[in-house]
């Protein structure tokens, strides 16, 4: 059997290896929150890997499309793993088959991403939205990030008993101690990410 040659000159295999699937692993174990901000199209493995973020927000001209089958590939860049957790089979299934385009409205009714803003309001919002992920306790929202990783495979039992290993982490945290202290003290929380 012969090898196919790809008519760009692209080594697929290793390209996907070498860039895009370390790209996807290291958003999804990086003990932080990652916001992507989609300001254009996203499309393809662009669309994918901003699909792998933790928190995912586009301008309101933004729109995404699973292009791969307009060339004959399929999804890549974790797409066959996270686009039908996100927003289901059956949608996933029509996206990625018939490689529609789906404006940035659609993606959040449909649960693809968790916000639209407004054009002229869009970098301001996403730099806003950023500076308070960074604000919060985020020693805390790498354990929430750790876990919600391990709720696609893990059983009820085993998510209950990961949760409770995380939240014995949690509560020996430097800010969940101040937390607690501003809620008493009707104050706002100094968080230092320890």
């Amino acid at each position: 059997m012969s090898e196919v040659t790809d008519p760009g000159g692209y080594d697929m295999a290793a390209f996907l290896s070498d860039y895009y699937n370390p790209v996807v692993r290291r958003i999804r174990k990086l003990p932080k929150p990652v916001l992507a901000a989609v300001n254009g199209v996203a499309a393809g493995a662009g669309a994918n890997i901003a699909l792998c973020c933790d928190v995912i927000v586009a301008a309101e001209s933004a729109s995404f499309i699973q292009a791969f089958s307009k060339i004959g590939l399929i999804p890549d860049s974790g797409g066959t793993y996270i686009l039908p957790r996100l927003i289901g089979w059956q949608k996933a299934s029509a996206l990625t088959m018939l490689g529609d385009k789906i404006s940035a409205g659609e993606a959040e009714r449909s649960g693809m991403i968790y916000k639209v803003f407004e054009d002229k309001t869009f970098g301001q919002e996403s730099l806003d939205l950023a500076k308070k992920l960074a604000r919060l306790p985020t020693k805390g929202l790498a354990f929430t990030k750790h876990a919600l990783n391990y709720s696609f495979s893990n059983s009820f039992e085993s998510q209950l008993l990961l949760e409770d290993e995380l939240q014995q982490k949690a509560v020996r945290t430097f800010d969940y101690k101040e937390g607690v202290r501003a809620f008493l003290e009707k104050r706002l929380p100094e968080f230092k990410g320890e």
